[in-house]
């Protein structure tokens, strides 16, 4: 079941994981206002694409696991 292609391989995951999580809880801690939320969703949403292993920029870019640009 897939509505789309993996396109982020498994150490670019867990790289987009690790930063997306860093980013949003240092956004959190040393930032205030709507920044700090800002960049938190930021951080998440590049923690989530991580996650799901997907990445429409990649996509769009021509980027994907295949080596085929």
């Amino acid at each position: 079941m897939g509505f789309y292609r993996k396109n982020i391989g498994g150490l670019h995951q867990a790289l987009r994981i690790a930063l997306g999580v860093a980013v949003t809880i240092s956004a959190l801690v040393y930032l205030a206002g709507i920044a700090a939320w800002l960049v938190a969703l930021g951080g998440a949403g590049f923690a989530l694409t991580g996650l799901v292993g997907y990445c429409p920029m990649c996509a769009m870019a021509g980027i994907g696991r295949g080596g085929v640009s």
